[in-house]
């Protein structure tokens, strides 16, 4: 059968009987899946020629550049108990607003004139240093008096000292002078007496002239007498002077030891009021620390405390403020083999959540509804996830951050390397070799 049908499609007989055979088996038909497959190859060929930007991707959080704008806790400096509470969780503050009070709960502090009763304190005091202040001048007062008696005291005494040395003097040449007539009578008499046995002279004139050695005897030994208690009263105006000296050196050395003693209770009272004051101003501080004030402007998240009478440790969290001025960052962390591949002023591309974007990695400038940041900060030290932590900021020269970003949001980075070829991206991730290693232009000009 098959035969007779070809001999007849030979024939060029039964052509209309025949058409939807024809169509059947194509047997006329001429085929196009060659310029598809060249076209699909060119076009292949053209793709693996068309240039592609390496690039890190990493997911990260929105955060802060800076520390104080990040969320704040707003802890209790001082024990205590709630008494009232100003604001409520998602009210926004200002700077200085009061947050809540607190209540004493320690004994030491219960006195309602704690403040007024230390400074009355600090004025006795003080007036009990100005009074060990006066005795002292009145120390410096009497020690010169003292001084000045003494002088005067040793002054009147050098001046008999000195006339009774001239007395002695004189009492000292006396008894020369008598002693010199006391040996003119001796020769006399020792004369008298050979002339007495030759019978020069009578026995009355030998008694005149014993009578005058006798009287010059006397004299001697008074004048001797004399001399000898004039020098006695010579050393005793010396043990005068010396006893005066000891006296007024004790009397001195009593009122400057008083002096000092005014003194040393001044400084000692003076440190009695530096304490006093510490504690005046702690007590004063510690007042002011029963009112909860917030640290910067921002939003009342976290209460962590609730009711009223609720017993607060020192250091507690009361309540968290996130700033309302807030200069945002992203946070990403990086694998540690591609850590050396990042560096600071780098370009990033985000795409945020909750914003809806086109991501073409490769084709940066293709993508729509990204962000454009720069490498701020790489940390050294690797994170507890692994990872080391890198910060990127808004770029100021491309399109501008949404303001509705939220502390904590996510947001999926893509890190721009090095421009190649597709075939050669295609390779590389087949070896699984890294990006290459480059610079990027801001460290290139440092490093130049």
């Amino acid at each position: 059968m098959m035969n007779y049908i070809e001999k007849y499609l030979e024939n060029g007989n039964g052509s209309s009987q025949f058409t939807s055979y024809d169509k059947i088996y194509h047997i006329n038909h001429k085929t196009t899946i060659r310029f598809w497959i060249w076209g699909i190859l060119i076009t292949v060929l053209v793709v693996l020629l068309l240039p592609w930007t390496q690039n890190i991707k990493a997911s990260g959080n929105v955060t802060t550049l800076r520390q104080e704008q990040r969320p704040q806790q707003v802890n209790a400096v001082i024990a205590g108990s709630v008494n009232k509470w100003y604001v409520k969780e998602g009210d926004f503050v200002k700077q200085g607003d009061t947050i809540l009070k607190l209540g004493e709960v320690k004994v030491d502090y219960f006195d309602p004139d704690l403040l007024q009763n230390t400074r009355a304190q600090i004025n006795a005091k003080q007036q009990s240093i100005k009074g060990y202040e006066n005795k002292a001048s009145t120390g410096i007062t009497q020690t010169n008096a003292l001084t000045q008696g003494r002088s005067l005291k040793l002054q009147s005494i050098d001046n008999k000292i000195t006339q009774q040395q001239l007395k002695v003097q004189i009492d000292e040449a006396d008894v020369i002078a008598i002693n010199n007539e006391l040996d003119a009578y001796k020769r006399q008499i020792n004369a008298a007496s050979i002339m007495l046995d030759s019978g020069a002279i009578s026995l009355i004139e030998f008694e005149k002239r014993k009578i005058n050695y006798q009287n010059s005897l006397a004299k001697a030994n008074n004048a001797g007498n004399k001399l000898l208690q004039s020098r006695q009263e010579l050393t005793n105006l010396k043990i005068e002077q010396n006893g005066a000296v000891q006296d007024y050196t004790d009397k001195i050395a009593k009122a400057e030891g008083d002096r000092y003693a005014s003194l040393s209770n001044a400084a000692s009272t003076q440190a009695d009021v530096a304490k006093l004051e510490n504690l005046y101003n702690n007590y004063d501080v510690r007042n002011k620390l029963y009112y909860i004030t917030a640290s910067q402007s921002g939003q009342i998240t976290k209460a962590k405390k609730a009711g009223i009478g609720e017993m607060v440790k020192e250091g507690d969290m009361l309540v968290e403020i996130v700033p309302d001025h807030i200069q945002y960052a992203v946070e990403m962390f990086i694998e540690p083999m591609d850590l050396p591949l990042v560096n600071i002023g780098q370009k990033v591309r985000f795409a945020f959540d909750g914003f809806p974007a086109i991501v073409f990695s490769g084709w940066p400038d293709g993508s729509f509804g990204t962000f454009s940041g720069k490498v701020t900060a790489v940390e050294n030290a690797v994170s507890e996830n692994g990872k080391f932590r890198v910060l990127v900021t808004e770029d100021p020269a491309e399109r501008i951050w949404p303001k509705q970003l939220r502390l904590g949001g996510g947001a999926h980075g893509i890190a721009l390397l090095k421009q190649v070829k597709i075939y050669y991206e295609l390779w590389r991730n087949i070896n699984g070799f890294p990006p290459d290693f480059y610079l990027s232009s801001q460290k290139e000009k440092v490093k130049e």
